[in-house]
């Protein structure tokens, strides 16, 4: 039997149910993984994603766009192609989509990861004849520390920072990575701050009914507040911004998967580098494919061609798919990246 879903020019597709399955251009009915700004695009006329991913994703496409929703696990036949999301371990709402046609089985996971998050639902392997998987961090060298450490190591230079008098300003992705690092945070330490994308989307988080550490945004302050002492959590396009300037002196760190490599942290001009990311890493990515048991594995953006041959090395069907996915890029929205530019902080809805 031929698979359910292709590769096209306006993403992947699946011709029996007549979807596609998060298009970068504009298509009648989208299911769409999660909410990063690479896999859930504006313009589509229908949408449909997991229960869980409302909020943010309402947030990400604005009051006017159509979307529908299924609870993770439920499934719907369309076209007679039986249609479920599953948790995916990302950011909050992030869903494998799973396909069933006469039998056959295909799931694409969209981005995701097995290490622990408070902030979303963990991953569920599923077993399928295709799997289609990320491969952002695919070389031996990614492997991610526990991250019940890396939220030591980052309340220990807030603390130290503090101590200093100095301000502490962390960069991470306004959608997902900014929530989970408020999730490690010690609120004991000092007033936590946001810029105004990441409340936004913070926001979302909470009325998804998600715990996190109180916040106040940046603009909520006065011109002449103090800022010694405090975190602030920022998109990494803030970096270098004169929004940045007001909280001086300060030291700078960045939470992302590319931490991993020497001389990153120096090239991104930061104090600090924290190794965190939201997608598997190289041991978890081929535990990830190993508990589907798939018979054929798919892989898309980042080192496809390195997971190819070591699946095929291992007598596995793999195939490297090119297509407009990002995986771990900054994914500010632009309404956020001039608001990081300028001294307002008012976010329009995206």
């Amino acid at each position: 039997m031929n698979t359910l879903i292709q590769l096209t020019d306006r993403g992947l597709f699946c011709p029996i149910g007549d979807f596609y399955i998060d298009p970068w251009r504009n298509v009648p009915r989208a299911l769409i993984t999660h909410a990063h700004a690479d896999h859930a695009r504006w313009g589509m006329d229908q949408y449909l994603a997991a229960a869980p991913s409302a909020t943010v994703l309402r947030t990400r496409l604005g009051a006017n766009a159509q979307i529908d929703y299924l609870p993770y696990g439920e499934s719907m036949v369309h076209n007679g192609v039986q249609i479920s999301f599953h948790p995916a371990g990302h950011v909050l709402g992030s869903a494998q989509i799973r396909l069933e046609y006469r039998g056959r089985i295909e799931v694409i996971s969209g981005d995701y990861k097995l290490h622990r998050d408070a902030t979303c639902q963990p991953f569920e392997p599923i077993r399928c004849h295709l799997f289609l998987t990320e491969t952002t961090f695919g070389l031996p060298i990614y492997r991610w520390p526990d991250p019940e450490t890396i939220a030591a190591d980052i309340n220990a230079w807030w603390k130290s920072n503090a101590e200093q008098g100095l301000t502490s300003i962390i960069y991470g992705y306004a959608l997902g990575k900014s929530q989970r690092m408020l999730a490690m945070l010690d609120p004991g330490i000092g007033p936590i701050h946001t810029h105004g994308a990441v409340e936004k989307l913070t926001l979302a988080y909470r009325e998804a009914g998600v715990p996190l550490p109180p916040t106040t945004p940046v603009s909520a302050m006065p011109r002449n507040h103090r800022w010694a002492g405090s975190m602030i959590i920022a998109p990494p396009s803030a970096h270098g911004s004169t929004w940045i300037r007001r909280f001086a002196p300060f030291s700078s760190g960045l939470a992302s998967g590319w931490m991993t490599i020497r001389g990153t942290r120096r090239r991104k001009a930061v104090d600090r580098g924290f190794i965190l990311s939201d997608h598997v890493d190289w041991p978890t990515l081929l535990e990830a494919i190993d508990a589907t048991q798939a018979e054929e594995i798919w892989l898309t953006h980042g080192y496809t061609a390195p997971v190819c041959r070591h699946l095929q090395d291992q007598g596995k069907r793999a195939l490297p798919l090119q297509t407009h996915f990002a995986g771990e890029l900054d994914d500010t929205t632009p309404e956020s990246e001039s608001e990081s530019d300028s001294d307002s902080e008012s976010v329009s809805a995206s």
